[in-house]
């Protein structure tokens, strides 16, 4: 007997990248669309596909998604963002793992469409991602931005890629890499940590040798060339801002 399977996706005008992200879960038993207060398209968007939609104020990535999965009818879930569809290899592996589930934690390899491209190599690929699982054995942390599955569980992996859109244009990209850095150093800040020059300096530069050099990113032609530059500069505008944080306060 399949597994019945609730999906969760949180939104927040997101008309535009919903109808593919929701068009390839059809399969599933139950859809549960968390919105934090759109003013767009985003809720006819969830009706038409059959959606259930739950109102939330928005609580930080983690907790958002966490409050997701407490509202599902079901024990297996799958957490999606909107920018993200499944491909058919993965929705047959989906599928196929339900019907007598090995494991009961998931991962499965992104693949990250950036400039036009779908990245193969470096920081964009395969990065894994757990997001199905019975929630019985796991959950997201609470964790404002790089939220992630928190299980003591063995892990299983499935076959297929999670399609990810990563930017509407560079320039929105670019934005939402500021607002992440900022919350970043805001954690760290409030952990206790601190920046100094050296992790300014050496923490990009690990970085780029790791996924540009080591982990072939460089085969990703220009789009791979920008999407790791931003990472690494990502790195170093993260601890600047823990070091103002720090001398401001």
């Amino acid at each position: 007997m399949t597994e019945p399977l609730s999906v969760i996706v949180i939104t927040r005008n997101v008309e535009r990248e919903l109808p593919a992200c929701l068009a390839s879960v059809a399969f599933a038993d139950e859809i549960i669309v968390v919105d934090s207060g759109s003013t767009d398209g985003t809720l006819a968007v969830a009706e038409r596909h059959g959606a259930r939609i739950v109102h939330q104020e928005w609580l930080g990535f983690g907790r958002q998604k966490q409050f997701g999965v407490a509202q599902a009818r079901n024990r297996w879930v799958l957490c999606l963002d909107a920018d993200e569809r499944l491909s058919d290899r993965l929705r047959t592996s989906i599928e196929a793992t339900l019907q007598d589930p090995a494991y009961r934690v998931y991962a499965m390899p992104r693949c990250n469409r950036f400039m036009g491209r779908w990245l193969r190599h470096g920081e964009g690929y395969p990065d894994l991602n757990l997001r199905l699982f019975h929630r019985d054995h796991a959950a997201w942390s609470e964790d404002e931005v790089h939220e992630h599955i928190v299980t003591d569980a063995p892990v299983g992996r499935l076959s297929g890629d999670l399609l990810h859109e990563s930017e509407a244009s560079l320039g929105a990209y670019l934005e939402k890499q500021n607002r992440y850095t900022s919350l970043q150093a805001k954690l760290l800040h409030a952990r206790g940590k601190r920046g100094s020059a050296a992790r300014l300096v050496l923490s990009p530069l690990a970085r780029f040798v790791k996924f540009y050099v080591l982990r072939l990113g460089f085969l990703d032609g220009v789009p791979g060339l920008v999407h790791i530059s931003i990472g690494c500069f990502n790195s170093f505008t993260k601890y600047a801002k823990l070091i103002q944080l720090s001398r401001s306060g």
